[in-house]
């Protein structure tokens, strides 16, 4: 499926953004949705997922209580919607699709949830989200 991940740009500490993903004439209910981000030099990390079966979230500690994916059914695209952005935050956003019904999320050695991007063949191109003052 070829998604487009879109929303992205320059936004101050502590402000909010929300980014959208969306394969056209496709029905992204048909699958789990995740985002990661990639900052510069670094892996990629997950930051997000969606749940194809029953619409269950999962998130990061790094960015539990900051940020929420949900569905949008009228704009047939699947948001994240991210609150107080910290400079940390800066990346390119990438949103990512697999067939499964359930995230496969994974408990961490720190009792961290995180995802494995090799679970994901689905990707759309990434869209930039700087923060800075």
């Amino acid at each position: 499926v070829q998604l487009q991940a879109s929303g992205g740009g320059l936004v101050q500490p502590g402000g909010s953004l929300r980014l959208s993903c969306a394969a056209p004439g496709v029905t992204l209910d048909d699958y789990n949705i995740a985002w990661f981000r990639q900052a510069p030099g670094k892996e990629r990390e997950w930051v997000s997922c969606i749940n194809r079966s029953d619409g269950r979230t999962y998130y990061p500690n790094a960015v539990k209580g900051r940020f929420t994916i949900s569905r949008d059914n009228a704009k047939k695209t699947v948001d994240l919607q991210m609150a107080y952005l910290k400079s940390e935050d800066t990346a390119v956003y990438f949103c990512a699709a697999d067939e499964a019904k359930l995230c496969k999320v994974l408990i961490t050695p720190d009792l961290d949830l995180d995802i494995r991007k090799e679970e994901y063949n689905s990707w759309g191109r990434g869209t930039q989200v700087t923060v800075s003052s």
